[in-house]
């Protein structure tokens, strides 16, 4: 069944958890309609659930183009439109345990994996976009990159790899869509030292986790974590109105990690 209206549908993939569920649950605190989607089934749709009449939850593998075909065509053909996408989903290469990814020990078939589900995944969720927005000619798309896009990690260098993509993927579908007259806005968000679940195994549960974060945050200049929802505003503002005259752009969220140090010359 149709269901045309004014409010504004946006698609998040990986938004079980997370910085996309954050996401997810600010667009609908917005006015936005959420497009929740997962591989993580039972999780999605407790998300989506949690959010009544203004979301729904599909699956769908980001590496998966019959899974893209799938859902935007369902949310097309109950919705007529799609407003906004964020390619949130992304995979570290370390779920399984840690294993060797820096550039002298990783494995090719590693390798590969962190990069069809970071790299192609943006990748189909933008064509995706573009060709849903098409027809109204105006959407906005915002992808998740990382600080590690920005610069290197040697014991991550996949991951490191395919956020630096990211970036520069971004910058070619802004350009390619202004290049066909269409006001589909592409932008990317570099998230660092976020605390989600990803930081859980590091931190545990024992008497000692508040001394394990602030180990990791020692770093950050501004001397703390930051959390999935200042992500989610950040993403809100690029999905916005208000940035109808930013596309190709970075937005860093990182606590000042990429602006330098806040050592003294004589430290």
């Amino acid at each position: 069944m149709t269901e045309r209206h004014e409010k504004r549908v946006a698609l998040v993939t990986g938004a079980a958890h997370g910085i996309g569920e954050a996401v997810a649950r600010r667009f609908v605190a917005d006015g936005l309609y959420s497009v929740v989607t997962d591989i993580d089934d039972e999780a999605g749709e407790a998300v989506a659930s949690s959010l009544g009449a203004e979301a729904e939850y599909h699956h769908l593998d980001v590496r998966s183009e019959d899974d893209w075909a799938r859902v935007t065509g369902a949310v097309l053909e109950r919705h007529g439109r799609l407003d906004v996408l964020v390619n949130n989903a992304g995979i570290t290469g370390f779920e399984e345990g840690l294993v060797s990814h820096d550039p002298e020990h990783a494995e090719l078939v590693s390798w590969r994996g962190v990069h069809e589900t970071n790299l192609d995944g943006t990748f189909l969720g933008c064509r995706a976009a573009i060709r849903a927005m098409r027809p109204a000619g105006q959407g906005a798309i915002v992808n998740i990159s990382s600080r590690s896009g920005l610069s290197g990690v040697p014991g991550a260098a996949a991951y490191a790899s395919s956020k630096a993509a990211i970036r520069n993927h971004t910058k070619t579908v802004a350009l390619y869509c202004a290049e066909q007259g269409l006001r589909i806005r592409c932008n990317a968000v570099f998230p660092g030292a976020i605390l989600t679940r990803i930081w859980e195994p590091m931190l545990g549960d024992g008497p000692d986790r508040e001394e394990r974060l602030r180990a990791l945050s020692a770093d950050v200049p501004v001397q703390r974590m930051g959390t999935p929802e200042e992500v989610a505003a950040a993403v809100a503002y690029l999905a916005s109105e208000d940035a109808a005259y930013t596309t190709g752009s970075e937005l860093v969220i990182d606590g000042g990690l990429t602006a330098g140090t806040t050592a003294r010359p004589d430290q």
